[in-house]
């Protein structure tokens, strides 16, 4: 019958057993909850920027949601329509949950822009569920209407469950989503994410991973700093963020690509690790992570292998899981972790390209 299925050996006892077969349960869900979800991109995607784009009518006969897109305007006009009692309301929470900076406390000279930004997250949940979509996108050059760019509205979003791909990364934001049902009520956050910058010392290669903004709260090691900072892009005010470092531990990065003919699930398992030193003047949530194998056969790996610069990141979610996922879709799955080697990996991807433009005609998913 050419079906895919996750075989698993061993007694019901078994913990192991009940572990993988829990780790297929959830995948299922995530694969379930993606059946007629529908997703917001809020204008459009960056300009000249391919990979934050694709193909979404093949994603919804692959996948089975949809994309669409809302203008600004529409954002906005829900944003206007928010009371100051309820942004009031809002601001108090942040001081409750947060380490509010003292410029954006009541009185401070930067208040305003803390009810901007509780502003934009009321309309933006307004928006979210009045189209009962489960993640949404938007962009720093498309903000008509704006005051900032979202950012700790999109923090807080995902962190109550919502996917989310910056620059209008609409495939990111399905993947995280799916990330987010399998991973709940585990242990450890799942988050957008992004290869910021490399640290390049022969000593020990690292990554930063980070983004301008919107980064989840539910991977902050300790409570995080509610603070606003200038942002060079997007020509609007200084946007509110919340400041956070990551917690040590296994995680990985996964990346769904359009490769035109198919789509490929890219994965790269890493070690997190707490940074080498202070980074005082990183005005952003970020990550420090060592790539498996290594960085350099990673990196090269990843290149190799099409993979985006966004990435759905996680603690909770495993290869496993990942691997379940990309089998009940009917994808190519890629794995980048300590047994990685540049020759296979290059071998498999020729011959993964064969199987998957044979498989259809035989019958395959």
């Amino acid at each position: 019958m050419r079906l895919n299925r996750k075989v698993v050996v061993g007694h019901w006892s078994d913990e192991e057993v009940q572990e993988r077969i829990a780790a297929w349960m959830r995948v299922t869900r995530a694969w379930q909850d993606w059946q007629g979800g529908k997703f917001v991109r809020i204008g459009d995607n960056m300009r000249q920027v391919a990979v934050t784009e694709g193909n979404k009518v093949s994603a919804e006969l692959k996948f089975g949601f949809s994309v669409n897109t809302h203008g600004v305007g529409d954002l906005v006009a829900l944003v206007e329509q928010v009371s100051d009692a309820a942004v009031s309301k809002l601001c108090a929470e942040y001081e409750q949950r947060y380490r509010v900076a003292a410029a954006l406390r009541k009185g401070g000279k930067s208040h305003r822009s803390l009810r901007d930004a509780a502003r934009i997250e009321l309309g933006l949940r307004a928006l979210l569920e009045a189209g009962q979509f489960k993640g949404f996108t938007d962009t720093f050059e498309d903000l008509h209407g704006l005051k900032q760019l979202p950012g700790l509205a999109v923090q807080r979003l995902m962190a109550e469950g919502y996917g989310f791909g910056g620059e209008g990364d609409w495939k990111t934001c399905a993947l995280l989503r799916a990330m987010k049902v399998i991973a709940a009520d585990l242990p450890g956050g799942t988050s957008f994410m992004e290869d910021y910058t490399y640290h390049l010392d022969p000593k020990g290669h690292l990554v930063l991973g980070a983004h301008m903004l919107e980064i989840c709260e539910s991977i902050a090691s300790t409570q995080a700093s509610l603070e606003v900072h200038p942002l060079g892009i997007g020509g609007k005010e200084d946007p509110v963020r919340l400041v956070f470092t990551a917690p040590s531990g296994p995680a990985l990065n996964a990346s769904l690509i359009d490769l035109g003919n198919r789509f490929r699930l890219l994965v790269n398992e890493v070690d997190v690790i707490k940074p080498p030193k202070p980074l005082p003047k990183l005005p952003v949530a970020r990550a420090v992570w060592k790539c498996r194998p290594d960085f350099k056969t990673a990196c090269a790996a990843w290149i190799q292998a099409g993979g985006a610069h966004h990435t759905g990141f996680s603690y909770a979610v495993t290869s496993e899981h990942m691997q379940d996922f990309a089998e009940i879709a009917g994808i190519e799955m890629v794995l980048i972790d300590q047994d990685t080697t540049l020759r296979q990996l290059r071998q498999d991807l020729r011959s993964n390209e064969v199987y998957y433009h044979l498989a259809p005609g035989l019958g395959g998913n």
